[in-house]
């Protein structure tokens, strides 16, 4: 085995038997799509039966959308194999979560769900090899706790770009526990989440690549000017074009809300243009999601994402990020800087 295909099995054996906790005979689904890397499906395929699961990989006709939107594409075959397996690892981008089948599978109460979306093979490597995720979910709990302790307060996000929004924080949605040991959905480790009241959201917020209808760069940054909704949209590109059809699809003919936004703190993952899972959750990025809240008619995940990039926070007009690093509090940066150290061997 090369060197790279040894990275590589070892990253999925940490996706599959640590965080997504697979042990003894579990049925496992993977789904994949002609789109895709092939090797992480069948990486993580291989990591399955070392773990001692049952592994089955469906590869889908690429999507031409996420969340419900995609509901027309989804098969009799696909249900049957999603509502009868214990883990279902989606390496499906645009993904499946959101749609009928996925809430069908969490209302059943068996499933553990991994968003595994457009990961790449040098991605897999970096975002679960190359990252000690005990090490990295210190970081990360510490993040939550003090966005927990916040609620309420007021969030201002600046860059060296037009970006310039405040905001006040919300209900956290959902969390990111370290292993995937229950049923549910789980998310790829790399950034944390703030939830703001959507109709406060007001300020100027600089996107340089999109998730839309499909992952791209921007040949040139794109600004949504908000105030409470997406108001307009400037910049872009023809990407403009993409992005404007998709934000409306999403929201019913109207721009939505900016319903999240992260702060990424993956030592290892690189922005590559390339992949949405992995661009996000490299260091000091954030994904904004855009649409309707999910508690909404219409809303789940059929929303697209932007992300800007070497953000600064505040939180309560105390500096918690200044050009993507941490900075405070104290035992915070403390922690942060451990990882560090990570992003040189293993992101270079």
């Amino acid at each position: 085995m090369s060197a790279d295909a040894s990275a590589l099995a070892h990253a999925a054996d940490v996706l599959v038997a640590d965080y997504m906790a697979v042990a003894g005979a579990e049925d496992v689904l993977i789904t994949a799509d002609t789109a895709g890397a092939g090797e992480v499906a069948a990486a993580v395929l291989t990591a399955v039966e070392r773990a001692g699961g049952r592994p089955l990989l469906l590869t889908l006709p690429q999507l031409p959308f996420q969340g419900r939107l995609a509901d027309p594409y989804l098969t009799a075959p696909l249900s049957g194999a999603v509502l009868a397996s214990d883990v279902w690892i989606d390496l499906t981008f645009p993904y499946l979560a959101g749609s009928e089948l996925y809430d069908q599978a969490m209302e059943q109460g068996r499933c553990r769900y991994l968003l595994g979306g457009d990961m790449t093979a040098e991605g897999l490597t970096r975002l679960f090899g190359r990252v000690d995720l005990d090490r990295y979910y210190a970081v990360h709990s510490a993040v939550d706790a003090l966005v927990n302790d916040a609620l309420g307060k007021t969030v201002r996000i600046t860059d060296g770009g037009e970006t310039d929004v405040a905001f006040t924080l919300g209900k956290r949605g959902f969390e990111k526990p370290r292993r995937a040991d229950k049923p549910g959905m789980y998310l790829v480790p790399g950034s944390c989440t703030m939830f703001p009241e959507v109709e406060s959201v007001q300020g100027r917020i600089q996107v340089d690549s999109m998730f839309h209808e499909y992952y791209t760069a921007l040949s040139q940054p794109m600004v949504l000017e908000v105030d409470g909704k997406i108001r307009a949209l400037h910049g872009g590109g023809n990407e403009r074009i993409v992005a404007d059809r998709a934000l409306r699809r999403a929201a019913g003919g109207e721009y939505g809300y900016v319903i999240h936004f992260t702060h990424a703190i993956h030592p290892a993952a690189r922005t590559t243009g390339g992949s949405f899972i992995e661009d996000m959750r490299c260091l000091g990025n954030d994904a904004i999601g855009m649409g309707l809240p999910w508690w909404v008619p219409g809303g789940g995940e059929n929303h697209p994402d932007g992300i800007l990039r070497m953000q600064t926070i505040e939180i309560d007009g105390t500096r918690v990020v200044e050009d993507g690093r941490i900075v405070g509090p104290p035992a915070l940066a403390a922690l942060d800087a451990e990882l560090l150290p990570l992003h040189g061997r293993g992101g270079a």
